[in-house]
């Protein structure tokens, strides 16, 4: 898939954000890769460039260096010329039990999941709305559709961010700025390395996430489950009633 302008992939050494990335770029055109690690983007870029022929401009950041976000658009903005659209990747799952014994493990959670997220949307939807249109991508998760003992300081943060992309799609809508929201289930990821069993059907490799992603940004979907099935498994979850679904072991 190509584009006029160029993209911008944010968490772009996580398992999925390297296949985004690599998805993407299978039809060349530009990109900004970005994540804390600048050797680790350096190599994926050259790797992506070599395969694809793309062009690739690595960018350090620290999603959580708030402060920094403004001059991240600039110095997308000057690597790329105009920006078509803008994938949001990063993430960070803590123990649920350790979390909420470790305030600022919890608290982590929050800035890197929502916090950081929104602060970077925020200054992109102003851009690409000024520009007249473009695309948002935000990776949610299926942890964010009802709260769980197992999970509800991580779910809430993507709650959170669901309910956010959700508000800016209607904002932006007349703008011409697709948002959209993807909500992977299980992913075998060094995330979630030791929680889930790769062999199960109902965890997804970062591979065929990407593919949903890529497939969803082309058509400017709105809101996405990857793999598909998931849409399904979170609609019985949402409609146990309350008296029930306390007193489950979820």
């Amino acid at each position: 898939m190509s584009t006029a302008g160029g993209q911008v992939i944010v968490g772009a050494t996580s398992e999925i954000g390297r296949a985004v990335v690599r998805e993407l770029a299978q039809a060349g055109g530009r990109f900004v890769v970005a994540g804390r690690d600048a050797e680790e983007l350096d190599i994926l870029a050259e790797d992506v460039r070599i395969r694809s022929g793309a062009t690739m401009t690595a960018l350090a950041l620290d999603v959580a260096a708030l402060d920094r976000h403004a001059e991240f658009l600039d110095a997308c903005v000057a690597a790329l010329g105009t920006i078509d659209g803008i994938v949001v990747c990063q993430g960070f799952l803590a123990d649920q039990e350790q979390a909420a014994a470790d305030w600022p493990l919890a608290e982590r959670m929050i800035t890197v999941n929502y916090t950081s997220a929104v602060s970077l949307v925020n200054r992109f939807a102003a851009y690409l709305s000024a520009r007249g249109g473009g695309y948002i991508c935000g990776i949610s998760s299926v942890a964010g559709d009802r709260g769980r003992q197992s999970n509800y300081l991580y779910g809430s943060t993507k709650a959170a961010f669901s309910t956010y992309l959700d508000g800016l799609r209607n904002r932006h809508y007349r703008n011409g700025v697709a948002v959209i929201t993807v909500k992977p289930g299980f992913v075998d990821t060094s995330m979630t390395w030791g929680m889930l069993n790769p062999r199960s059907p109902l965890v997804a490799t970062p591979e065929r996430v990407a593919r949903d992603i890529a497939r969803a940004i082309r058509k400017r979907k709105n809101v996405v489950y990857t793999p598909w099935f998931w849409a399904w498994i979170m609609l019985i979850i949402r409609l146990i009633p309350e008296p029930v679904f306390k007193r489950l072991s979820l």
